[in-house]
């Protein structure tokens, strides 16, 4: 409930910045889990230094995984806040790292459209490089793959789309975090 002066009271600053940062805490954890997903389904077997398509999967999964990390240590960080108003130390950490999860999630929200934007104009085809077809006349065409290229194409895209959602849900909450802990210090 703003005041008069358009601050927010003590008590609705700590029942706003818990909610937040649960929710963070959430997002954060369904992120980093989604990132180990696709690397462990499908990136793992893909990389290749030498093919700039699948060296930038590699990094756009990383900063998702390391921004996942940020969002969960804002998550906590503003559940700290709102049981301890008082201290400065831990108001600038939240502003700081809110501010840190909003912009490695926008970068890796930006990474991942590239991504799927490559993959979707290649038909995939960075994501079979692995796999070798043979194809014999007589016999029908055989795989040998480290992974099951069945449905490689559609799971990867799948769960690049969850990660989408999660990266503009985490970007919301770590602007609105963000802005809390502006209201917080006064700036």
């Amino acid at each position: 409930v703003p005041s008069a002066s358009g601050h927010l009271d003590p008590g609705s600053h700590q029942r706003v910045l818990m909610k937040t940062g649960l929710i963070l805490l959430i997002i954060g954890h369904l992120s980093f889990i989604t990132g180990g997903l696709v690397h462990g389904t499908v990136l793992r077997f893909v990389v290749n230094p030498r093919d700039a398509v699948s060296l930038q999967y590699a990094v756009t999964n990383t900063a998702s995984i390391i921004s996942a990390l940020l969002t969960i240590s804002c998550g906590i960080a503003a559940l700290m806040l709102s049981r301890y108003l008082s201290p400065a130390a831990l108001r600038w950490a939240v502003f700081t790292l809110s501010a840190s999860s909003s912009l490695g999630c926008l970068s890796c929200l930006l990474g991942l459209a590239v991504s799927i934007g490559l993959t979707l104009g290649s038909q995939g085809r960075v994501l079979l490089a692995p796999c070798t077809f043979a194809n014999a006349a007589l016999a029908p065409v055989s795989r040998e793959c480290p992974f099951d290229p069945t449905r490689v194409y559609s799971s990867t895209l799948s769960l690049w789309a969850v990660s989408l959602l999660l990266y503009s849900m985490e970007i919301f909450f770590s602007i609105r975090c963000f802005l809390l802990t502006i209201d917080l210090l006064h700036l």
